[in-house]
């Protein structure tokens, strides 16, 4: 179970290529850099377009720019607005999605535990902004494990036969 749809993981890919750009992008070059669908990217980037998050612009040299103040913005807010809300179980919202109640959510006996975890998790997303999360400095304290991992790998490209 992972607790983001790939809907909303391509939207932070897409953000974060965005964010890095200092001129427009459209829907076929950012679908091209992460080898995704072009058709699920320009639906992405609609909807992306639609939430306040990206700007576009038609014509020749039309296509996509982040807005300025996105970097600001939550990442719970991202995933409030791309998956229709962050949900840890299907009871977290408390029925605010129609049609998504739980069969055995009246006799439960992990629902009230699992919605303060939920609340938990929500105010940590809530804390972190979007230019946070492209920022690797913003987590100094993974910055070991990147280390390791980047000497893992050059090890392994540099011992693997050629």
């Amino acid at each position: 179970m992972t607790l983001l749809s790939r809907k909303a993981e391509y939207a932070l890919l897409i953000i974060s290529y965005l964010y890095q750009k200092t001129e427009s992008s459209n829907a076929r070059e950012i679908a091209d850099q992460f080898q995704l669908s072009r058709a699920f990217v320009a639906n992405i980037l609609k909807e992306l377009c639609h939430a306040g998050f990206v700007s576009s612009t038609r014509g020749m040299k039309g296509g996509y720019l982040l807005e300025a103040s996105v970097g600001k913005v939550s990442l719970a807010k991202l995933l409030e607005s791309i998956q229709e809300g962050f949900q840890l179980t299907l009871c977290s919202n408390h029925g605010t999605h129609a049609g998504s109640a739980c069969h055995v959510e009246s006799v439960c006996t992990v629902k009230a535990p699992m919605h303060a975890i939920h609340q938990r998790i929500l105010g940590v997303l809530r804390g972190v902004t979007l230019a946070e999360v492209f920022s690797p400095a913003s987590f100094p304290h993974l910055q070991p494990t990147l280390t390791v991992l980047s000497r893992t790998e050059n090890a392994e490209v540099k011992s693997s036969p050629a």
